[in-house]
C-alpha cells in the first residue's frame, strides 16, 4: 500500500501567459517555415483570387436581384448574376493565359499592345464608341461592353517597365528618364480625359507614378508630378459643373443630400446600418433602389450593411494580402522587368481599392472606380483576374521557385493547370569593353549606388587621359625592354666573338 508520504508530487502547472506564449511562438515559426517554401507566393496569389472572387460572387448575387429584374424587357432576377458568372468564367481562362504565357513573350508584345490601346482610346470617341453614364469610353458588342482603357493601364505597366529597363544605364538622365514613357501616358491621359473619365486617368496616373517609382526615379520628380497632378485635377473640376458639383458635395456632404450627395450619403448610412456582424445576405436595402449602382462601384457600402465591420475587415485584409504578396514578389525576383512590373501591378490593383472603399466611406470624393474581383464584372474584372494571373506567374519565377519547379517537377497545381518549367534569370549579354558597368546594367541597383551626372562627366573627360597615359607608358616600357634586349644580345655577341 503506498501512503500518503509516498504519493509523487504532480508536475507544477505552467502560467497561462506562458502557454499562450508558447502556442503563439509555434504558430510564428511554422508561419514562418511555410512562408519560406519556394512556392508560397504562388500559392498566396491563387488563394487571394479565389477568395476575392467568390466574395464578388456571393456579394454580386445579393446587390443584383432587384436590379435585374425588369418586366417590360423580360430580364429576371438573375440576369446580371448569369452575366456576372460569364465574366467570371472569361476571366477565368484569361487568368490561366496569364500563368502559362511566357513573361519573355509578354514583355516582347508590351510595345504592340499599347499601340493597340492608343487605336481603341481613339476609336471609342469615334461614333464607334458608346456612351454609358455619360462617358463615351465604351465598345458594346451585343449584350457586352469593353472599355479599352483598362486594357491600356496593363499595357503601360508592361511596355513603361520594358524601356526603363533598357534605359537602365542612363535613367538618371532626365531625357531618358521620362521619354517616351511620359509623352505616351501623357497621350492615354489626354483620351480618357476626352470621354471623360477622370477615375480612369487617375487610375492610369498610379500607374506611371508606380512605373517611375519601381525603376528607381529620383524622389524630387515625384514632388513635381504631385504638384502638376494637383493643379490638373482643380483644373478639370473648375471647368466641368459635374465635377465642380462632386467636390463640393464632397467638402459638405449634407449641403444637398438629394442631388450629388446622395449616393455618399446613402453608402454611410448602410454601413451604419449593418453594425458589427451586419443584418445578414440578402437582409440589406441597399440593392432596392435606395443605393443606386450598388453592384458596381458601392458594393462595399453592401458589404457592409450585410455582413457588417467584420465583412469589411475581412475584405481589407485581403487587399492587404494582394499588397504584402505582390511586393514580396517583386523583391524575391532578380529579373529587372519582372520586379518593375510585379511593383507596379500591385501598387495599382490596391490603389483602386484604397480610392473605391475611400469615397464609399466617405474619404475621398466620388470618382467611379469599380472594387477589384468583387464589383460587378466586366472588362475591369477581366483585366484584374490577367493582373493576378500575370502576378502568379511572376512568382514562380523567383530563383528558390524555379530550382525547385526544375529539380522536383511542376507540382500539383502545375500538372492541373498544364504550366511548363519556368526558365532560369539570365542577364543580357554585354558589349565588348563595356567592363563592370555593362554587368551591372542587368538589375536594379539602389539610389545612392549610381553615378551622379556631375561625376558621369567628369569620368568621361578624365578616362581619354587616363587611356593615352596608359598607352603611352606601354609603348616605353616596350621600347625600354626591347632596346634592353638589343643591349644584351650585343654584348653577348661581342663576348661570343672574344672568346673565338
Amino acid at each position: 500500500m503506498t501512503t500518503a508520504e509516498n504519493k509523487p508530487e504532480p508536475p507544477p502547472k505552467r502560467p497561462r501567459r506562458e502557454r499562450k506564449e508558447s502556442g503563439f511562438v509555434a504558430f510564428r515559426t511554422a508561419l514562418t517555415a511555410w512562408l519560406s517554401r519556394p512556392l508560397a507566393s504562388f500559392h498566396l496569389v491563387l488563394a487571394l483570387t479565389g477568395v476575392l472572387t467568390v466574395i464578388g460572387i456571393v456579394m454580386v448575387l445579393s446587390a443584383s436581384s432587384v436590379a435585374s429584374y425588369n418586366p417590360k424587357t423580360g430580364s429576371g432576377v438573375y440576369s446580371l448574376f448569369i452575366k456576372h458568372l460569364v465574366f467570371v468564367a472569361l476571366g477565368s481562362v484569361v487568368f490561366w493565359l496569364g500563368l502559362r504565357v511566357k513573361l519573355e513573350r509578354i514583355r516582347r508584345m508590351s510595345a504592340t499592345a499599347t499601340v493597340i490601346c492608343l487605336g481603341l482610346l481613339v476609336l471609342v470617341l469615334t461614333p464607334l464608341g458608346s456612351e454609358v453614364n455619360g462617358s463615351q469610353g465604351w465598345f458594346k458588342i451585343g449584350e457586352f461592353t469593353f472599355q479599352p482603357v483598362e486594357a491600356a493601364k496593363v499595357a503601360l505597366a508592361f511596355w513603361g517597365a520594358h524601356i526603363l529597363v533598357i534605359k537602365y544605364n542612363v535613367i538618371h538622365q532626365w531625357r531618358h528618364l521620362l521619354v517616351p514613357v511620359v509623352p505616351i501616358a501623357l497621350l492615354m491621359f489626354a483620351l480618357v480625359m476626352l470621354q471623360p473619365d477622370l477615375g480612369g486617368t487617375v487610375t492610369l496616373a498610379v500607374v506611371l507614378l508606380a512605373l517611375l517609382w519601381f525603376a528607381g526615379a529620383p524622389k524630387r520628380l515625384f514632388g513635381v508630378i504631385l504638384a502638376g497632378g494637383l493643379a490638373g485635377v482643380l483644373v478639370l473640376a473648375v471647368i466641368a459643373p459635374y465635377r465642380l458639383a462632386r467636390v463640393m458635395s464632397f467638402l459638405s456632404p449634407d449641403a444637398d443630400v438629394s442631388a450629388e450627395g446622395f449616393q455618399a450619403n446613402q453608402a454611410k448610412l448602410a454601413l451604419a446600418d449593418g453594425g458589427f456582424l451586419g443584418k445578414g445576405l440578402g437582409q440589406g436595402t441597399s440593392n432596392w433602389g435606395y443605393l443606386p449602382n450598388v453592384q458596381n462601384d458601392f458594393i462595399f457600402a453592401l458589404i457592409g450593411e450585410e455582413l457588417g465591420l467584420i465583412g469589411c475587415v475581412v475584405v481589407l485584409v485581403l487587399f492587404g494580402g494582394v499588397a504584402v504578396v505582390g511586393l514580396r514578389i517583386a523583391t524575391r525576383n532578380i529579373d529587372p522587368w519582372i520586379r518593375i512590373v510585379s511593383g507596379t501591378l500591385t501598387v495599382f490593383l490596391v490603389a483602386q481599392a484604397g480610392i473605391n472603399i475611400g469615397y464609399v466611406v466617405g474619404l475621398l470624393p466620388v470618382t467611379g472606380v469599380t472594387l477589384p474581383l468583387i464589383s460587378y464584372g466586366g472588362t475591369s474584372l477581366v483585366i484584374t483576374m490577367l493582373i493576378m494571373g500575370v502576378l502568379a506567374n511572376a512568382a514562380r519565377h523567383e530563383p528558390e521557385a524555379v530550382a525547385a519547379l526544375r529539380t522536383q517537377g511542376p507540382g500539383k497545381f502545375g500538372r492541373l493547370l498544364r504550366l511548363p518549367a519556368p526558365d532560369p534569370y539570365r542577364p543580357p549579354a554585354t558589349r565588348k569593353g563595356a567592363g563592370r558597368s555593362g554587368a551591372k546594367a542587368a538589375r536594379p541597383a539602389p539610389r545612392a549606388a549610381r553615378p551622379a551626372p556631375a561625376q558621369e562627366r567628369r569620368r568621361s573627360v578624365r578616362e581619354p587621359v587616363r587611356r593615352s597615359a596608359a598607352r603611352t607608358s606601354t609603348a616605353t616600357s616596350r621600347g625600354g625592354a626591347a632596346r634592353t634586349t638589343a643591349s644584351r644580345g650585343t654584348r653577348s655577341t661581342a663576348n661570343r666573338r672574344g672568346h673565338r
